[in-house]
């Protein structure tokens, strides 16, 4: 009997882990932009599905709505930085209010990683969304503060995505966060209007 596994809730693959974590506002720039991080169990879920596998004391506390907030907050000012120097083509000083949102952010506790019994590398925090947001900052600063990394972040081409990744293509020119859904749109629709 074949194991069904459940299609991902969020999308990933995008080069970065700060990068997968702008994609949760899906569809960024155009009339259907969708928020992913609805509300604490939504935070929660991301941290579970794209951040490092990590171990809670049972006692830690779950996301509130306050969290929710600060953790879209902390995402518009990680993508406000990253898309502001991608347009400089290096590192820039972003507003005070993003510029200390990102450094409380990375200043965080971040997981601390251990080997089990088994032999497994495993990872611990106190407090998993706070940890795993606190390498989302860490990443966005170290990446936007990367020119020889600038110039391969790319937006997606299908107008309908608004999606950032890092191209680490040989030459380059990749032209879709995913070939799998927006290159795939894109070749059905080319064949579509040739036909």
């Amino acid at each position: 009997m074949k194991e069904i596994t459940a299609t991902p809730r969020f999308r990933q693959g995008a080069g970065r882990l700060s990068l997968d974590y702008l994609r949760t506002l899906r569809y960024r720039g155009t009339p259907g932009v969708t928020e992913e991080l609805a509300d604490p169990a939504a935070l929660a879920a991301w941290v579970r599905q794209c951040g490092p596998l990590i171990d809670g004391p049972r006692s830690a506390p779950p996301p509130t709505p306050a969290d929710v907030l600060a953790a879209r907050a902390l995402r518009e000012a990680a993508y406000a930085l990253v898309t502001a120097a991608v347009a400089a083509g290096g590192p820039v000083v972003p507003a005070a209010a993003a510029r200390t949102r990102l450094n409380r952010a990375a200043a965080a506790a971040v997981p601390v990683p251990y080997l089990t019994a088994e032999g497994e590398l495993r990872r611990r925090a106190d407090d998993p969304v706070r940890a795993v947001l606190a390498l989302v900052a860490r990443d966005a600063l170290d990446l936007a503060a990367s020119p020889a990394l600038l110039p391969r972040v790319h937006a997606c081409a299908s107008p309908d995505c608004g999606a950032l990744f890092l191209d680490n293509s040989r030459p380059g020119t990749r032209r879709w966060c995913s070939m799998d859904v927006c290159g795939n749109r894109a070749k059905k629709s080319a064949l579509r209007a040739r036909v």
